[in-house]
């Protein structure tokens, strides 16, 4: 192994973050070391805007390279560290991949996050955080689970865990846990939320004090 390889990497990352959780599963099936550096106010941390001014986590530094973004670091991870590939073989499974992270990072989580409920319960009313989170939640899973109706097996794309599941697993648990969302429409989805409930060290990373 060379010696870029052997950087500890770390990890930039807060607790409640599912972006980052999709991080800390990445790394972990990849068997990769790292530091994490837990920030409790990220839009305020020097240490953190000094490698990302938006001032948001996860953020990596592997020696000279950091790189911000979840999607970004986890394609990065990928093509580094190609040991437990998170992308099939297959192109079209592959593609699914990608659709699912897609909607997940661009269409469901931005519009949930710690500062839109927070934005939306002192402009609008703190009654109705819960219920916009949960409709544009709602409009995601609908989404998801038309796209993996055909792909879907143990996990979103198949037999082995990839991409998908680690935007899907956090996900899923802010869906269920955090926001209540009724699962009844979504029999796919709920079906990969027990299987990843079967895997001890995704509970470990996924499940957190809401």
């Amino acid at each position: 192994m060379d010696e870029a390889n052997q950087t500890i990497l770390k990890l930039f990352s807060h607790p409640m973050s599912s972006c980052a959780r999709r991080l800390h599963l990445a790394l972990n099936l990849k068997g990769l070391e790292y530091e994490c550096i837990n920030v409790d106010n990220p839009l305020e941390d020097p240490e953190l805007l000094k490698i990302n001014p938006m001032g948001f986590v996860p953020a990596l530094v592997d020696g000279t390279t950091v790189i911000s973004d979840s999607y970004a670091i986890l394609l990065y991870l990928e093509e580094k560290y190609p040991q437990h590939a998170l992308l099939p073989e297959d192109l079209v499974r592959k593609s699914i991949n990608y659709q699912v992270a897609s909607i997940v990072s661009s269409s469901i989580q931005p519009l949930q996050n710690t500062n839109i409920i927070n934005y939306i319960s002192e402009v609008v009313s703190p009654d109705e955080k819960v219920p916009w989170a949960q409709y544009h939640i709602k409009n995601g899973f609908v989404a998801l689970e038309k796209l993996l109706v055909n792909y879907a097996a143990k996990y979103a794309t198949g037999d082995e865990i990839y991409l998908a599941d680690l935007f899907l697993a956090p996900q899923l648990y802010n869906a269920i846990y955090l926001f209540k969302l009724d699962m009844t429409e979504f029999p796919i989805l709920l079906k990969l939320n027990k299987a990843y409930n079967e895997i001890p060290s995704f509970q470990q990373i996924i499940m957190v004090e809401s």
